[in-house]
Protein backbone atom coordinates (compact mmCIF):
# COMPACT_ATOMS: atom_id res chain seq x y z
CA UNK A 1 0.00 0.00 0.00
CA UNK A 2 1.42 3.38 -1.01
CA UNK A 3 1.69 5.75 1.92
CA UNK A 4 0.24 9.25 1.80
CA UNK A 5 2.06 12.01 0.00
CA UNK A 6 2.38 14.16 3.14
CA UNK A 7 4.57 11.44 4.66
CA UNK A 8 6.78 11.56 1.56
CA UNK A 9 7.15 15.33 1.78
CA UNK A 10 7.90 14.99 5.48
CA UNK A 11 10.63 12.39 4.95
CA UNK A 12 12.23 14.40 2.15
CA UNK A 13 12.15 17.57 4.27
CA UNK A 14 13.59 15.79 7.33
CA UNK A 15 16.37 14.29 5.20
CA UNK A 16 17.28 17.71 3.77
CA UNK A 17 17.17 19.23 7.26
CA UNK A 18 19.34 16.46 8.71
CA UNK A 19 21.86 16.90 5.88
CA UNK A 20 22.49 20.53 6.85
CA UNK A 21 21.88 20.14 10.58
CA UNK A 22 24.55 17.50 11.11
CA UNK A 23 27.17 19.61 9.36
CA UNK A 24 26.18 22.94 10.93
CA UNK A 25 26.21 21.45 14.44
CA UNK A 26 29.68 19.91 14.12
CA UNK A 27 31.59 22.40 11.94
CA UNK A 28 31.67 25.43 14.33
CA UNK A 29 32.89 23.15 17.14
CA UNK A 30 35.72 21.38 15.29
CA UNK A 31 38.62 23.28 16.93
CA UNK A 32 37.20 22.52 20.39
CA UNK A 33 36.55 18.86 19.53
CA UNK A 34 40.12 18.55 18.25
CA UNK A 35 41.72 20.38 21.17
CA UNK A 36 42.96 17.21 22.91
CA UNK A 37 44.42 15.83 19.65
CA UNK A 38 45.91 18.83 17.81
CA UNK A 39 45.78 22.61 17.68
CA UNK A 40 47.29 23.30 14.24
CA UNK A 41 45.43 24.75 11.30
CA UNK A 42 46.69 22.19 8.79
CA UNK A 43 44.95 19.27 10.49
CA UNK A 44 41.78 21.30 10.96
CA UNK A 45 41.81 22.32 7.29
CA UNK A 46 42.38 18.76 6.09
CA UNK A 47 39.60 17.45 8.33
CA UNK A 48 37.21 20.15 7.11
CA UNK A 49 38.15 19.47 3.48
CA UNK A 50 37.97 15.66 3.70
CA UNK A 51 34.15 15.73 3.88
CA UNK A 52 33.94 17.82 0.70
CA UNK A 53 36.53 15.62 -1.03
CA UNK A 54 34.48 12.47 -0.45
CA UNK A 55 31.29 14.27 -1.48
CA UNK A 56 32.95 15.55 -4.65
CA UNK A 57 34.12 12.06 -5.62
CA UNK A 58 30.91 10.13 -4.89
CA UNK A 59 27.97 12.50 -5.50
CA UNK A 60 27.73 11.66 -9.25
CA UNK A 61 27.62 7.94 -8.43
CA UNK A 62 24.98 8.45 -5.72
CA UNK A 63 22.74 10.29 -8.19
CA UNK A 64 23.17 7.61 -10.85
CA UNK A 65 22.40 4.85 -8.35
CA UNK A 66 19.13 6.54 -7.37
CA UNK A 67 18.10 6.65 -11.04
CA UNK A 68 18.96 2.97 -11.46
CA UNK A 69 17.80 1.35 -8.22
CA UNK A 70 15.27 3.83 -6.81
CA UNK A 71 15.25 6.66 -4.30
CA UNK A 72 14.45 4.82 -1.07
CA UNK A 73 17.42 2.39 -0.99
CA UNK A 74 19.86 5.17 -1.87
CA UNK A 75 18.47 7.60 0.71
CA UNK A 76 18.48 4.81 3.31
CA UNK A 77 22.12 4.03 2.51
CA UNK A 78 23.13 7.70 2.65
CA UNK A 79 21.38 8.41 5.96
CA UNK A 80 22.81 5.18 7.42
CA UNK A 81 26.25 6.47 6.38
CA UNK A 82 25.57 9.71 8.23
CA UNK A 83 24.60 7.75 11.35
CA UNK A 84 27.81 5.70 11.10
CA UNK A 85 30.05 8.71 10.37
CA UNK A 86 28.59 10.95 13.08
CA UNK A 87 28.47 8.06 15.55
CA UNK A 88 32.13 7.21 14.97
CA UNK A 89 33.08 10.89 15.28
CA UNK A 90 31.11 11.24 18.54
CA UNK A 91 32.62 8.05 19.97
CA UNK A 92 36.16 9.12 19.06
CA UNK A 93 35.95 12.56 20.70
CA UNK A 94 34.23 11.07 23.77
CA UNK A 95 37.01 8.58 24.62
CA UNK A 96 39.84 9.60 26.92
CA UNK A 97 42.63 8.30 24.70
CA UNK A 98 45.37 9.37 27.12
CA UNK A 99 44.06 6.82 29.63
CA UNK A 100 44.63 3.97 27.13
CA UNK A 101 48.33 2.98 27.30
CA UNK A 102 48.63 1.65 23.75
CA UNK A 103 46.73 4.58 22.23
CA UNK A 104 48.10 7.55 24.19
CA UNK A 105 49.99 9.91 21.92
CA UNK A 106 49.20 7.83 18.81
CA UNK A 107 47.55 8.91 15.57
CA UNK A 108 44.62 6.53 16.10
CA UNK A 109 42.08 9.18 17.23
CA UNK A 110 42.83 11.51 14.31
CA UNK A 111 42.73 8.59 11.88
CA UNK A 112 39.28 7.62 13.18
CA UNK A 113 38.08 11.21 12.87
CA UNK A 114 39.20 11.36 9.24
CA UNK A 115 37.49 8.03 8.54
CA UNK A 116 34.31 9.33 10.15
CA UNK A 117 34.33 12.49 8.04
CA UNK A 118 35.03 10.54 4.86
CA UNK A 119 32.14 8.13 5.59
CA UNK A 120 29.84 11.08 6.18
CA UNK A 121 31.04 12.70 2.96
CA UNK A 122 30.66 9.56 0.83
CA UNK A 123 27.07 9.28 2.01
CA UNK A 124 26.47 13.00 1.50
CA UNK A 125 24.22 12.52 -1.52
CA UNK A 126 21.10 12.80 0.60
CA UNK A 127 20.27 16.33 -0.55
CA UNK A 128 20.36 15.46 -4.25
CA UNK A 129 18.33 12.27 -3.79
CA UNK A 130 15.78 13.93 -1.51
CA UNK A 131 15.40 16.65 -4.14
CA UNK A 132 14.77 13.93 -6.73
CA UNK A 133 12.00 12.56 -4.47
CA UNK A 134 10.33 15.97 -4.47
CA UNK A 135 10.56 16.08 -8.27
CA UNK A 136 9.06 12.56 -8.52
CA UNK A 137 5.94 13.40 -6.52
CA UNK A 138 5.31 16.94 -7.80
CA UNK A 139 3.74 17.83 -11.16
CA UNK A 140 5.83 20.23 -13.25
CA UNK A 141 3.69 23.25 -12.42
CA UNK A 142 4.17 22.68 -8.65
CA UNK A 143 7.86 21.76 -8.59
CA UNK A 144 9.06 25.28 -7.86
CA UNK A 145 6.92 25.32 -4.73
CA UNK A 146 8.12 21.84 -3.74
CA UNK A 147 11.75 22.81 -4.26
CA UNK A 148 11.13 25.73 -1.91
CA UNK A 149 11.31 23.11 0.84
CA UNK A 150 15.01 22.72 0.04
CA UNK A 151 15.75 26.34 0.87
CA UNK A 152 13.57 26.19 4.00
CA UNK A 153 15.29 23.03 5.24
CA UNK A 154 18.79 24.35 4.54
CA UNK A 155 18.05 27.71 6.15
CA UNK A 156 16.50 26.07 9.20
CA UNK A 157 19.47 23.70 9.45
CA UNK A 158 21.97 26.56 9.35
CA UNK A 159 20.04 28.32 12.13
CA UNK A 160 19.23 25.37 14.42
CA UNK A 161 22.65 23.71 14.08
CA UNK A 162 24.80 26.50 15.55
CA UNK A 163 22.09 27.31 18.12
CA UNK A 164 21.95 23.74 19.42
CA UNK A 165 25.71 23.34 19.14
CA UNK A 166 26.35 26.52 21.13
CA UNK A 167 23.87 25.68 23.90
CA UNK A 168 24.98 22.08 24.35
CA UNK A 169 28.65 22.90 23.81
CA UNK A 170 28.63 25.02 26.95
CA UNK A 171 27.69 21.90 28.93
CA UNK A 172 29.96 19.44 27.13
CA UNK A 173 31.54 19.94 23.72
CA UNK A 174 30.80 16.33 22.67
CA UNK A 175 27.04 16.58 23.34
CA UNK A 176 26.22 18.37 20.04
CA UNK A 177 27.92 15.59 18.04
CA UNK A 178 25.94 12.94 19.94
CA UNK A 179 22.76 14.90 19.22
CA UNK A 180 23.61 15.05 15.50
CA UNK A 181 24.08 11.26 15.47
CA UNK A 182 20.75 10.72 17.27
CA UNK A 183 18.91 13.01 14.81
CA UNK A 184 20.44 11.07 11.89
CA UNK A 185 19.31 7.78 13.49
CA UNK A 186 15.74 9.11 13.85
CA UNK A 187 15.89 10.25 10.23
CA UNK A 188 16.95 6.75 9.13
CA UNK A 189 14.15 5.07 11.10
CA UNK A 190 11.49 7.37 9.60
CA UNK A 191 12.83 6.89 6.06
CA UNK A 192 12.73 3.10 6.44
CA UNK A 193 9.18 3.15 7.85
CA UNK A 194 7.44 6.06 6.12
CA UNK A 195 9.14 6.79 2.80
CA UNK A 196 7.61 4.98 -0.19
CA UNK A 197 9.56 4.38 -3.38
CA UNK A 198 8.81 7.32 -5.67
CA UNK A 199 10.85 6.29 -8.73
CA UNK A 200 8.88 3.57 -10.60
CA UNK A 201 10.70 0.62 -12.14
CA UNK A 202 9.64 1.55 -15.68
CA UNK A 203 11.30 4.98 -15.31
CA UNK A 204 14.66 3.65 -14.18
CA UNK A 205 17.72 3.88 -16.40
CA UNK A 206 20.96 1.96 -16.63
CA UNK A 207 24.09 3.20 -14.93
CA UNK A 208 26.17 5.45 -17.19
CA UNK A 209 29.68 4.51 -18.25
CA UNK A 210 32.33 4.71 -15.56
CA UNK A 211 34.02 7.63 -17.31
CA UNK A 212 30.81 9.65 -17.15
CA UNK A 213 30.70 9.23 -13.36
CA UNK A 214 34.15 10.70 -12.85
CA UNK A 215 33.70 14.21 -11.43
CA UNK A 216 36.84 15.54 -13.12
CA UNK A 217 35.55 14.62 -16.57
CA UNK A 218 32.34 16.53 -15.82
CA UNK A 219 34.37 19.60 -14.84
CA UNK A 220 36.46 19.32 -17.99
CA UNK A 221 33.28 19.54 -20.06
CA UNK A 222 32.05 22.71 -18.40
CA UNK A 223 35.46 24.41 -18.65
CA UNK A 224 35.52 23.48 -22.33
CA UNK A 225 32.49 25.70 -22.92
CA UNK A 226 33.75 29.22 -23.74
CA UNK A 227 30.36 30.73 -22.86
CA UNK A 228 30.69 29.94 -19.15
CA UNK A 229 34.39 29.18 -18.64
CA UNK A 230 35.24 32.44 -16.87
CA UNK A 231 32.12 32.36 -14.70
CA UNK A 232 32.70 28.73 -13.70
CA UNK A 233 36.29 29.53 -12.75
CA UNK A 234 34.95 32.43 -10.70
CA UNK A 235 32.44 30.08 -9.03
CA UNK A 236 35.23 27.63 -8.10
CA UNK A 237 37.57 30.33 -6.77
CA UNK A 238 34.79 31.89 -4.73
CA UNK A 239 34.08 28.65 -2.87
CA UNK A 240 37.78 27.94 -2.50
CA UNK A 241 38.25 31.33 -0.83
CA UNK A 242 35.08 31.29 1.25
CA UNK A 243 35.45 27.72 2.55
CA UNK A 244 39.14 28.34 3.15
CA UNK A 245 38.85 31.19 5.61
CA UNK A 246 35.66 29.87 7.22
CA UNK A 247 37.45 26.58 7.95
CA UNK A 248 39.92 28.37 10.26
CA UNK A 249 37.46 31.01 11.47
CA UNK A 250 36.56 29.34 14.77
CA UNK A 251 40.19 28.39 15.44
CA UNK A 252 41.06 32.06 14.93
CA UNK A 253 38.30 33.13 17.35
CA UNK A 254 39.54 30.60 19.90
CA UNK A 255 43.23 31.48 19.75
CA UNK A 256 43.04 35.23 19.05
CA UNK A 257 40.16 36.18 21.38
CA UNK A 258 39.83 33.21 23.74
CA UNK A 259 36.27 32.47 22.61
CA UNK A 260 34.52 29.30 23.77
CA UNK A 261 32.01 27.10 21.91
CA UNK A 262 29.06 29.36 22.78
CA UNK A 263 30.38 32.54 21.14
CA UNK A 264 31.85 30.66 18.18
CA UNK A 265 28.55 28.90 17.47
CA UNK A 266 26.66 32.19 17.91
CA UNK A 267 28.74 33.72 15.12
CA UNK A 268 27.62 30.94 12.78
CA UNK A 269 24.04 31.40 13.98
CA UNK A 270 24.23 35.00 12.74
CA UNK A 271 25.48 33.67 9.39
CA UNK A 272 22.52 31.27 9.17
CA UNK A 273 19.91 33.90 10.01
CA UNK A 274 21.27 36.56 7.63
CA UNK A 275 21.84 34.13 4.73
CA UNK A 276 18.33 32.72 5.15
CA UNK A 277 16.76 36.18 5.11
CA UNK A 278 18.74 37.24 2.03
CA UNK A 279 18.17 34.08 -0.02
CA UNK A 280 14.66 33.44 1.28
CA UNK A 281 13.12 36.89 0.97
CA UNK A 282 15.37 39.58 -0.43
CA UNK A 283 17.09 38.01 -3.42
CA UNK A 284 14.04 38.10 -5.72
CA UNK A 285 13.25 41.83 -5.36
CA UNK A 286 16.96 42.72 -5.45
CA UNK A 287 17.52 40.82 -8.70
CA UNK A 288 14.56 42.60 -10.29
CA UNK A 289 15.92 45.95 -9.18
CA UNK A 290 19.65 45.56 -9.87
CA UNK A 291 20.22 42.38 -11.93
CA UNK A 292 22.45 39.39 -11.20
CA UNK A 293 25.67 40.94 -12.48
CA UNK A 294 25.59 44.00 -10.21
CA UNK A 295 24.48 41.90 -7.24
CA UNK A 296 27.32 39.43 -7.80
CA UNK A 297 29.90 42.22 -7.80
CA UNK A 298 28.23 43.93 -4.84
CA UNK A 299 28.10 40.65 -2.92
CA UNK A 300 31.80 40.05 -3.56
CA UNK A 301 32.50 43.53 -2.20
CA UNK A 302 30.57 42.71 0.96
CA UNK A 303 32.47 39.44 1.50
CA UNK A 304 35.79 41.29 1.07
CA UNK A 305 34.66 43.94 3.59
CA UNK A 306 33.70 41.21 6.06
CA UNK A 307 37.15 39.61 5.75
CA UNK A 308 38.85 42.97 6.28
CA UNK A 309 36.78 43.63 9.40
CA UNK A 310 37.79 40.28 10.93
CA UNK A 311 41.48 41.10 10.50
CA UNK A 312 40.94 44.45 12.23
CA UNK A 313 39.18 43.01 15.29
CA UNK A 314 40.94 43.34 18.64
CA UNK A 315 40.27 41.47 21.88
CA UNK A 316 38.62 44.59 23.35
CA UNK A 317 36.05 44.97 20.55
CA UNK A 318 35.99 41.42 19.15
CA UNK A 319 32.32 40.65 19.70
CA UNK A 320 30.98 43.80 18.06
CA UNK A 321 33.41 43.72 15.14
CA UNK A 322 33.25 39.96 14.49
CA UNK A 323 29.46 39.70 14.65
CA UNK A 324 29.17 42.67 12.29
CA UNK A 325 31.75 41.09 9.99
CA UNK A 326 30.08 37.67 9.77
CA UNK A 327 26.71 39.34 9.12
CA UNK A 328 28.28 41.23 6.19
CA UNK A 329 29.95 38.00 5.00
CA UNK A 330 26.63 36.15 5.10
CA UNK A 331 24.85 38.93 3.23
CA UNK A 332 27.48 38.93 0.51
CA UNK A 333 27.50 35.15 0.16
CA UNK A 334 23.69 35.12 0.03
CA UNK A 335 23.90 37.41 -2.99
CA UNK A 336 26.87 35.87 -4.82
CA UNK A 337 25.89 32.19 -4.81
CA UNK A 338 22.42 32.34 -6.45
CA UNK A 339 23.34 35.22 -8.75
CA UNK A 340 26.48 33.54 -10.07
CA UNK A 341 24.49 30.36 -10.75
CA UNK A 342 21.91 32.43 -12.60
CA UNK A 343 24.57 34.15 -14.71
CA UNK A 344 25.89 30.76 -15.83
CA UNK A 345 22.36 29.63 -16.66
CA UNK A 346 21.57 32.75 -18.71
CA UNK A 347 24.61 32.28 -20.94
CA UNK A 348 23.56 28.79 -22.03
CA UNK A 349 20.86 27.52 -24.33
CA UNK A 350 18.43 24.92 -23.00
CA UNK A 351 20.49 21.96 -24.22
CA UNK A 352 23.49 22.96 -22.11
CA UNK A 353 21.71 23.76 -18.87
CA UNK A 354 21.71 20.38 -17.16
CA UNK A 355 25.36 19.47 -17.58
CA UNK A 356 26.73 22.91 -16.73
CA UNK A 357 24.52 23.61 -13.74
CA UNK A 358 25.09 20.09 -12.44
CA UNK A 359 28.83 20.66 -12.69
CA UNK A 360 28.55 23.78 -10.53
CA UNK A 361 27.91 21.51 -7.53
CA UNK A 362 31.13 19.69 -8.41
CA UNK A 363 32.99 22.98 -8.61
CA UNK A 364 31.59 23.98 -5.23
CA UNK A 365 32.73 20.69 -3.69
CA UNK A 366 36.16 20.99 -5.34
CA UNK A 367 36.65 24.48 -3.92
CA UNK A 368 35.40 23.27 -0.55
CA UNK A 369 38.05 20.57 -0.23
CA UNK A 370 40.98 22.55 -1.69
CA UNK A 371 40.33 25.79 0.22
CA UNK A 372 40.45 24.54 3.87
CA UNK A 373 43.83 22.71 3.70
CA UNK A 374 45.42 25.68 1.88
CA UNK A 375 44.01 28.08 4.48
CA UNK A 376 45.12 25.82 7.33
CA UNK A 377 48.66 25.68 5.96
CA UNK A 378 48.73 29.47 5.60
CA UNK A 379 47.40 29.85 9.15
CA UNK A 380 50.31 27.80 10.56
CA UNK A 381 53.12 29.12 8.39
CA UNK A 382 52.21 32.73 7.48
CA UNK A 383 50.21 33.89 10.49
CA UNK A 384 46.69 33.81 11.88
CA UNK A 385 45.24 36.48 9.61
CA UNK A 386 46.87 35.16 6.41
CA UNK A 387 43.87 32.97 5.36
CA UNK A 388 41.69 36.10 5.32
CA UNK A 389 44.17 38.05 3.21
CA UNK A 390 44.50 35.06 0.88
CA UNK A 391 40.71 34.95 0.65
CA UNK A 392 40.56 38.66 -0.14
CA UNK A 393 43.08 38.19 -2.97
CA UNK A 394 41.09 35.30 -4.46
CA UNK A 395 37.82 37.22 -4.14
CA UNK A 396 39.37 40.19 -5.95
CA UNK A 397 40.29 37.77 -8.75
CA UNK A 398 36.71 36.49 -8.80
CA UNK A 399 35.44 40.05 -9.18
CA UNK A 400 37.78 40.64 -12.13
CA UNK A 401 36.60 37.42 -13.79
CA UNK A 402 32.95 38.37 -13.38
CA UNK A 403 33.48 41.97 -14.48
CA UNK A 404 35.53 40.93 -17.51
CA UNK A 405 33.37 38.00 -18.48
CA UNK A 406 30.13 39.87 -18.95
CA UNK A 407 29.35 42.99 -20.96
CA UNK A 408 27.42 45.76 -19.32
CA UNK A 409 24.23 44.88 -21.16
CA UNK A 410 24.24 41.31 -19.73
CA UNK A 411 22.54 42.63 -16.65
CA UNK A 412 19.22 44.35 -17.11
CA UNK A 413 19.41 48.08 -16.54
CA UNK A 414 16.87 49.30 -13.99
CA UNK A 415 14.32 51.71 -15.30
CA UNK A 416 14.38 55.23 -14.01
CA UNK A 417 12.25 55.59 -10.94
CA UNK A 418 11.84 51.86 -10.44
Amino acid sequence: MRLSRPSTYFCAFLTLLNDRLGESIVFPLLPFLLASFTSNGRTLGLLAGSYALAQFAFTPLIGALSDRYGRKPVISFCVAGSVLGLGLFALTVSINWQAIPWAAGSSIPLTLLFIARLIDGVSGGTAATASAVLADISPPEKRAKAFGLIGVAFGLGFILGPALGGLLGRINVTLPVLLAAVIAAINLALVLVLLPETHPIEARISLPRRRELQPLSQLAKVFGNPQVRRLCLAFFLFFMAFNGFTAVLVLYFKQAFGWGPGLAAAAFLVVGVVATVVQGGLIGPLVKRFGEWRLTLGGLGLVICGCLLITLAQASNAQVVVFSAVAILAMGTGLVTPCLRSLVSRRLDDSGQGAALGSLQGLQSAGSFIGPPVAGLAYDTLGRTSPFWLGISLLAGVALLVAGGLPGQASPTPKAGS
